[in-house]
């Protein structure tokens, strides 16, 4: 059921990397929430065999905010200085393609935030930039440290769930002001984020989907721009997924509605899995569902059941998690929790859910990219407020 992405490249002209001696030199790109978290990271001495040694951003105080870090206007800057063996790129969206591109081709390290990219176009550029291997490039998929969602994958990969036959997911706990949308210009437009909350809050869950379940063969989605937000760009989603072998399953966001929720809930031959709360449950058939529908001869019955009830003390180490994950493979050759190479599934999907609800129709995967980068550039042609400037 998991489908892969491939893309192949011309042989690698550049060099061998070699293996930083001491601690990896890091450039942070972009010093807005994010950015100034991972900052927070370094400077406390929370990431081991790496230091902080330039940052990037056109904010009139950086030098004060860092002063003891080489500091640049431009993103592009840093990467032509020397100064880093690796970059964290935590700008707005439309930039993580062409600061990645540009970072790629000097031969540094890369780890992107999430999405990798707006569309599934450029993150075809962007992963066709990856041509030395021996360089790391690594996407800021944290929710992959999650013990939750790793003993589910856990149980799928193992054949213990047994064949996946419904999904729901149902994540409307990011919620979002006005207040939010008002602090950037570019936030919820299509010219500066080009999407709302599949771009930007969803791209977690909709990697964690794929990760899990793998790629559909089949979207319909209706999304609704600006139900709840002065906003252009959508912030209601319900999407119905449908996969070769029968699978189905909804997928449902929101950052208008609160209380939100956060319920993961699969269905499969084994039994249920379900996700909420801070609570691993999983209902256990004793008897395949199939298999007893079968085989019982009363008609009323269904499998008897062994409830589990798994518990975890935290949900992982999160964006510290992959950072340290992306310097241990730098110096120790460790494997990455979160290729970036991944990350065209999670934007894939974002994009064929905003595409099939913009034509009113069910879209079949793989996604034509060129058209929906041409329906998307169509979008921010025609938006209603500031783009961004990349740094």
């Amino acid at each position: 059921m998991k489908s892969k992405f491939s893309l192949r490249a011309a042989k690698p002209k550049m060099k061998a990397l070699p293996t930083p001696s001491g601690p990896v030199r890091f450039g942070l790109i972009g010093l807005g929430i994010m950015g100034t978290a991972h900052a927070k990271s370094f400077l406390e001495g929370q990431v081991s065999g790496a230091e902080l040694v330039a940052v990037a951003d056109r904010v009139s105080n950086l030098k004060q905010r860092y002063p003891k870090q080489r500091t640049f206007t431009s993103g592009e800057a840093l990467i032509a200085s020397g100064e880093v063996d690796a970059v964290l790129i935590a700008t707005p969206h439309y930039a993580h393609t062409s600061l990645g591109i540009a970072a790629l081709k000097a031969g540094l390290h890369v780890l992107v935030e999430k999405p990798i990219s707006v569309h599934k176009a450029d993150c075809e550029k962007l992963i066709a930039a990856h041509r030395n291997r021996k360089q790391v490039f690594a996407a800021m998929f944290n929710q992959r440290t999650d013990p939750y969602y790793r003993k589910l994958r856990e149980l799928l990969t193992s054949g213990e769930l047994g064949q996946v036959r419904r999904i729901n997911w149902i994540i409307t706990n990011w919620f979002r002001s006005e207040a939010y949308y008002t602090s950037g210009g570019w936030r919820a437009t299509w010219a500066g984020e080009g999407g709302g909350v599949l771009l930007n809050q969803c791209p977690h869950n909709l990697d964690l989907w794929q990760w899990l379940f793998g790629m559909p063969k089949r979207v319909r989605a209706h999304c609704t721009f600006g139900r709840y937000h002065r906003i252009e760009v959508e912030d209601d989603v319900t999407a119905y997924l449908e996969y070769a072998n029968g699978a189905t399953g909804v997928f449902i966001t929101s950052t208008g509605e609160a209380p939100g929720t956060n319920r993961l809930e699969v269905t499969a031959e084994r039994g249920k899995v379900v996700i909420e709360n801070n609570e691993f449950r999983y209902l256990r058939n004793e008897i395949p569902m199939s298999e007893f529908s079968r085989t019982t001869r009363e008609r009323f019955a269904a499998p008897p059941i062994w409830e589990v009830k798994i518990p975890f003390p935290n949900h992982g180490g999160q964006h510290l998690e992959i950072i340290q994950n992306f310097v241990d493979a730098i110096r120790l050759g460790k494997p990455l929790i979160a290729p970036a190479a991944e990350g065209i599934h999670s934007v894939e999907l974002a994009n064929a859910m905003l595409y099939s609800s913009a034509r009113k129709e069910t879209l079949s995967f793989p996604l034509n990219s060129s058209a929906y980068a041409q329906w998307l550039k169509r979008k921010a042609a025609n938006s209603i407020s500031v783009k961004a400037p990349a740094l």
